[in-house]
């Protein structure tokens, strides 16, 4: 197999995506930072050594600091590799940030294309002034309805004036046969007699009767 893939050269290999790489660079500062924890705490035991074993064990005491000298250098170590892999992650980031913003554009460039592609900008102009022609046409038709100058041809003013006084006259003369008739209005005629009419006529009976007599009275004496 291995003599077919260096005649046929190998495949290569899909390497990492930009989240996979980012992720790997974070579990890689997690376990450094660890690291960093672990190493002084390292040298705060040897410090602690040294001090003890100072007077009464030198030797001891300069094992200690030995020590310490080497967690101290792997300590630098760390340090200046976790600013190496926090700039690259940041590095990372930003690619794919970039990448990300990049994409969406493309995607929007490509929909507007789309949205674009029936469309030529001399139509649309020929097309807005179709409309603008179309709205001058409904207002050209509003006018004409709403114009009432169309129906005043007809009708003769000198006609129509005539009418009025003639109307005017009429009132006048109503106003005329209103005045001649005391109360403006003829009386109405009752359709039953009164009642008290024949006590009327017996109390006119009466009194001629009195006076016939007082002319007597006169008379005689």
């Amino acid at each position: 197999m291995s003599f077919f893939k260096n005649i046929f050269g190998k495949t290569e290999e899909k390497g990492p995506t930009t989240g996979e790489a980012i992720q790997k660079l974070r579990e890689t500062e997690d376990m450094l930072i660890k690291k960093q924890e672990f190493l002084e705490k390292k040298i705060g035991e040897e410090i602690n050594i040294a001090r003890t074993n100072g007077t009464k064990n030198k030797r001891a005491a300069i094992q200690a600091l030995k020590r310490k000298k080497r967690y101290e250098k792997q300590l630098q170590q760390i340090d200046g590799t976790l600013s190496t892999i926090e700039m690259q992650r940041e590095a990372l980031e930003g690619a794919n940030t970039n990448t990300a913003v990049l994409t969406t554009m493309k995607n929007a460039a490509d929909a507007l294309k789309a949205a674009h592609k029936h469309m030529d900008v001399n139509q649309v102009h020929d097309m807005m002034d179709d409309i603008a022609e179309q709205q001058d046409v409904a207002k050209e038709i509003s006018e004409a309805i709403s114009n009432p100058v169309a129906f005043g041809h007809d009708v003769d003013e000198d006609e129509l004036e005539k009418e009025l006084e003639a109307l005017e006259q009429e009132e006048l003369d109503k106003d005329l046969l209103k005045l001649s008739t005391p109360g403006g209005e003829l009386p109405e005629i009752p359709s039953t007699a009164p009642k008290d009419k024949p006590k009327e006529k017996a109390s006119t009976k009466e009194r001629s009767v009195e006076d016939e007599i007082r002319e007597l009275e006169a008379w005689a004496s």
